[in-house]
């Protein structure tokens, strides 16, 4: 096994959990390596399984794979950071879960409360640091939609 072919699978595992993680609606932080091996989780198990179903489509196994590792992100969310996958509490920052603490205080540091992103968000519009769309688009995130 080359260095090239395991680089490549390591890119490509960080790209599927990265993926995966912007598929659920609010933040999802976690170290690096919990990406990948969400990705590469998600990757190997949707490969077999899709294999099964669809008999060799590069198709289905794509989607499959996509599919179990947002189920892994989904999981992670649920049961070991306590919060719910879709609705107002999913938008909020998580409290646990893998280096949740470590960078709650690192944002503490750089001056912004993890409690209360949106005010965050609101202070770097007014420096100038997003415009407009990118203050509306951060805002959907963070925010319930209205009932």
């Amino acid at each position: 096994m080359s260095a090239g072919f395991v680089i490549a699978v390591v890119l490509s595992a960080f790209i599927v959990g990265g993926l995966a993680r912007f598929a659920l609606p609010g933040p999802d932080p976690m170290p690096a390596w919990l990406t990948i091996v969400i990705g590469l989780i998600g990757s190997i198990v949707g490969a077999v399984v899709g294999d099964q179903l669809s008999h060799g489509s590069g198709y289905v196994v794509s989607f499959v794979s996509f599919g179990v590792a947002i189920a892994l992100v989904a999981a992670y969310r649920a049961f070991v950071q306590k919060r719910p996958i879709f609705g107002p509490g999913a938008r909020k920052f998580p409290e646990r879960g893998i280096g949740i603490e470590q960078y709650r205080e690192r944002l503490r540091r750089a001056g912004f409360d993890p409690d209360s992103l949106k005010a965050a968000v609101d202070e770097l519009h007014r420096a100038g640091i997003l415009d407009d769309e990118e203050l509306k688009t951060l805002q959907d995130r963070l925010e319930p939609p209205a009932a």
